[in-house]
């Protein structure tokens, strides 16, 4: 989705570089109306060629959210769902657009929790800018850190692997939330995951050729073996969610995570960022593929066997968790 008046690029983390804009109009000059109405148009989909006003775009943004959650019952009645706050810009637009639509449903409740994961010239920053939004909002927040459930920061487990960091990362805060999650008393997790998000993750487990993780769904067991996890925003790109803050008044130039640079999701990133904008649908298209294949191979992992963690009782694949077998590693 492009802001008409200018055509804004975007850098790594997706926030617009204002050096980078130059002016945007039809051959007469003049700014297009919005396609729903006759107010001008401030916004451009290029997939589907639409302009949106200000009201409409964000009546669309937040009428697909709302339509993602109902078509797969992302939220039941008397849920209560806690954000996985992190601070920035995906999980800030989550928490304004479920506190927007919370009045649709019935006798759900929402609160927040944070990770404070130990990241020194980062975290600061984001765990502040979230204490500002829960604040506004008058939501219950509770925030846990790596030092008190691990004994340490996320910098002192990673001197000397930070190429490891998001795979140390990840496995340390499924953990943080799932405590979070339960000592908040959520029966959901609501993550911000957004479009780009979930599109490179079905290019990566693509690239590793590992179908398993492809097809399994974070939110799909609910059999009380964790508390189910729910991406509201899935079908919501980084652009869109960046426009949706700017036009609320609530983007923030927040620092990106020092450890992103390791990752192979970086790279899976820009290559799709260009081919998003060379070919305007690439992300959706994945998504719709994975789909389909989820139609023909979900019955690959319903025989799939789930054990209880030898050391902590956690529910694993294995004899022993992830989290387990990397507490051994830590110093």
């Amino acid at each position: 989705m492009r802001l008409l008046g200018t055509t804004t690029r975007s850098g790594s983390s997706g926030s617009p570089t204002g050096d980078e804009r130059v002016p945007h109009a039809d051959v007469t000059g003049r700014t297009p109306p919005c396609s729903l109405c006759n107010e001008p148009a401030v916004y451009r989909d290029r997939t589907t060629g639409r302009h949106f006003c200000r009201d409409h775009f964000i009546a669309d943004v937040e009428g697909r959210v709302l339509s993602t959650i109902r078509s797969r019952n992302l939220i039941a009645p008397g849920d209560h769902v806690a954000i996985a706050l992190s601070g920035g810009k995906d999980s800030t637009a989550l928490l304004m657009i479920l506190s927007r639509l919370l009045p649709t449903f019935d006798s759900v409740r929402l609160s927040a929790i944070t990770i404070d994961e130990g990241i020194a010239g980062y975290r600061e920053d984001t765990v502040r800018s979230a204490d500002v939004l829960v604040a506004r909002f008058n939501l219950p927040h509770l925030t846990v850190s790596f030092p008190e459930l691990f004994g340490g920061t996320l910098d002192a487990f990673l001197k000397g692997r930070e190429p490891e960091a998001c795979s140390v990362c990840g496995i340390l805060r499924r953990k943080a939330l799932n405590v979070a999650a339960e000592q908040a008393g959520a029966t959901k997790i609501a993550t911000g995951h957004n479009l780009d998000d979930e599109a490179q993750s079905v290019f990566m487990n693509v690239l590793r050729g590992d179908l398993p993780r492809l097809l399994r769904d974070s939110g799909s067991d609910s059999q009380g073996r964790f508390i189910p996890r729910i991406k509201p925003l899935m079908f919501i790109s980084e652009k869109e969610i960046a426009v949706y803050l700017m036009l609320h008044g609530a983007w923030a130039d927040l620092p990106e995570c020092p450890y992103a640079v390791h990752a192979l999701r970086g790279e899976v990133r820009r290559m799709l960022a260009t081919l998003e904008s060379r070919h305007p649908g690439t992300m959706l298209n994945l998504m719709k593929s994975k789909a389909k294949i989820e139609a023909q191979c979900g019955g690959l992992l319903e025989d799939e066997a789930v054990h209880r963690c030898r050391e902590c009782g956690d529910p694993c694949s294995g004899e022993i968790c992830q989290l387990c077998t990397l507490k051994k590693t830590l110093r």
